[in-house]
């Protein structure tokens, strides 16, 4: 690793050890197969710093800072770890650590969904765009589904016109897949029967908690406070307070991203410096 005065979002020793050895894997088999076409010089860690960067500053690709690897070589690597679905393993894995560190099993049994629509900068083709017309946003919608701790378990990104039916479905199959012992899901009102009978199919109860509507302004709604929260903690990533990746798939690897500085920084104890701490 280059010696360089360190970024705030930059990996302790003890994080990228717990990342390290499925990069390292995943890059010694492309060089075994002969991809790339040349043997790899840049330092992983680097990357990944390079990478944790962009997603914790918002900045574009070619603002990275010069003590960086170039911006190329690790939007490179940001694209093919997209691609492979590295990010979904390294969350995957981190996910089950912090799920053990909390007293709790590796595979969850109950989980909450929701969705959040952004806008979108002029990377986004148009046909990945839509209007959400209830919230009356042109953009993009996140459909994300965690376990009662928050974590991520599966990540959807489609237009914003998409209906959370859809996007719903897409979830719970994808989580299902992962955590097959899945069995109740808790989801917001927008969510119709469509999803429910869906999940019945897959062996989910699906629940739909409402709001008292006899309480007026901003009350916490049973479980679903938990996925909101989730949200919440990626918006602290300003790459992802806007849309600004030209795919979909990109745009969900950045919500990945995100949780991965989230869990790697509870399974070491760590906490990134802040305004609040001065």
């Amino acid at each position: 690793m280059v010696e360089r005065p360190a970024y705030p979002s930059d990996l302790s020793g003890a994080r990228w050890a717990l990342i390290a050895p499925r990069l390292t894997t995943w890059r010694q088999a492309r060089t075994d197969a002969g991809i790339g076409g040349r043997t790899a010089t840049h330092d992983l860690r680097e990357i990944v710093n390079a990478i944790l960067y962009v997603n914790r500053t918002g900045i574009a690709w070619r603002y990275l800072p010069h003590d960086f690897p170039p911006w190329q070589t690790v939007y490179g690597y940001f694209t093919a770890w997209t691609t492979d679905g590295i990010f979904t393993q390294l969350n995957y894995q981190l996910t089950g650590l912090v799920r053990t560190k909390a007293g709790r099993a590796v595979q969850t049994s109950a989980c909450v969904i929701d969705t959040q629509s952004v806008k979108t900068s002029t990377n986004a083709p148009l046909p990945t765009q839509g209007i959400d017309a209830g919230k009356k946003i042109a953009g993009r919608k996140r459909g994300i589904i965690t376990d009662t701790l928050g974590l991520l378990l599966a990540v959807v990104v489609t237009a914003a016109s998409t209906s959370d039916n859809t996007i719903g479905i897409d979830l719970l199959n994808q989580a299902k897949t992962t955590h097959p012992i899945l069995a109740k899901t808790w989801v917001d009102a927008g969510f119709k029967t469509k999803l429910i009978e869906h999940g019945a199919t897959l062996g989910i109860d699906v629940e739909v908690v409402t709001k008292d509507p006899q309480v007026k302004g901003f009350s916490v709604v049973k479980r679903r406070w938990v996925v909101e929260r989730t949200l919440g903690w990626i918006m602290q990533h300003r790459r992802l307070a806007r849309d600004y990746e030209a795919l979909p798939d990109n745009s969900a690897s950045m919500i990945r991203i995100a949780m991965i500085d989230n869990l790697t920084k509870r399974v070491t104890d760590e906490t990134t410096p802040t305004w609040r701490d001065t």
